[in-house]
């Protein structure tokens, strides 16, 4: 009997859709089981067959590939998979996938869409809050016992009135732009087109951006366009007390010339969850008073994989139905 179910179960899953994953996806590690009920995915880590060899054995089957950030998807794995008609990616940014290669293709995209844009936004402004009043480094000044010593701690800067510069006003930055206009601030934005809907300020020169504000909240993805888009023109344009909030891709700031800034004062701080080479972060930025670092972490917490699960299972369930995908990303 036990074997009989089994049979049963094997002939229903080979009745499922094809989703390949090249390597695992920890986001939806916890709740596999609810995908497993509609798809049956092909994990290319747990084959002994080298990678091209694997794409090429299931290339007529697969129409639906599911990644993550991390899964590189080039234009040569593209090219052992002449079915692949839809990229599910768990991620915001696209800097993963190659796009050009996938528009080429007629190759439709889906990311993560708004399943972080709360949280993402609550800590670009958190980041913010600390290095502007000094949390962080007022908890280090308690804890290495320098109170009763060496006195009150520096006080910090208010909130209220400073003039944000928003870099990419997609999702997450227009909800750090909402939540920031209840703390009394101005916005203002760059991003790739000025938006008709937008009544905030809108400059298409991030230089430009940066002298007309005390902080610039970095929330863009990571393109050829995007990289070092922070430059030490920017940094210096940002002034002597500007913050730099990053949030977004490490290498949408050019590090060395952060560090430099910082050290020489031409900066007033930063707040970085992301940086250039992670996990390595250099020591300067570590050693740094003025500047509050966090691994990676901004978008990320139950509440937004719990969104992102549904929205996963929403665009795979939508393309396998022929219908729109829920969250899909346009070629412009």
């Amino acid at each position: 009997m036990a074997d009989e179910e089994k049979e049963k179960r094997q002939a229903e899953m080979e009745k499922l859709p094809v989703v390949l994953q090249l390597r695992p996806v920890p986001a939806i590690d916890p709740v596999e089981d609810r995908f497993l009920n509609k798809f049956r995915f092909l994990k290319a880590w747990e084959s002994s067959m080298p990678m091209d060899l694997f794409l090429t054995t299931h290339a007529q089957s697969v129409r639906a590939l599911l990644c993550s950030g991390g899964t590189p998807i080039t234009a040569d794995a593209l090219r052992c998979l002449p079915s692949l008609q839809c990229i599910v990616t768990t991620s915001a940014g696209l800097n993963h996938i190659d796009l050009a290669e996938c528009w080429r293709k007629g190759i439709s995209i889906a990311n993560a869409g708004d399943s972080f844009s709360e949280d993402g936004a609550d800590y670009a402004i958190g980041l913010y809050l600390d290095v502007l009043r000094r949390i962080s480094a007022a908890d280090r000044y308690i804890r290495q016992g320098l109170w009763p010593s060496k006195g009150d701690y520096p006080l910090g800067s208010r909130l209220r009135g400073k003039r944000v510069g928003i870099v990419g006003l997609g999702h997450i930055g227009s909800e750090v732009a909402k939540k920031l206009l209840a703390f009394g601030c101005s916005i203002s934005y760059n991003s790739r087109k000025k938006k008709p809907s937008i009544a905030f300020p809108y400059y298409s020169d991030v230089c430009e951006l940066a002298a007309n504000s005390d902080v610039l909240i970095l929330c863009c993805g990571l393109t050829k366009e995007t990289h070092h888009i922070i430059n030490r023109d920017v940094l210096l344009a940002l002034g002597e007390k500007g913050v730099i909030i990053n949030i977004g891709r490490g290498a949408l700031i050019d590090e060395k010339e952060l560090i430099e800034c910082l050290m020489q004062g031409k900066i007033g701080g930063a707040g970085l969850d992301v940086f250039e080479n992670e996990p390595h972060v250099p020591e300067e930025l570590r050693a740094s008073d003025n500047v509050v670092l966090s691994p990676h972490t901004a978008v990320l917490t139950p509440e937004s994989f719990l969104s992102l699960h549904e929205l996963l299972l929403a665009n795979l369930e939508a393309f396998f139905s022929d219908k729109p995908l829920v969250s899909e990303v346009k070629d412009e």
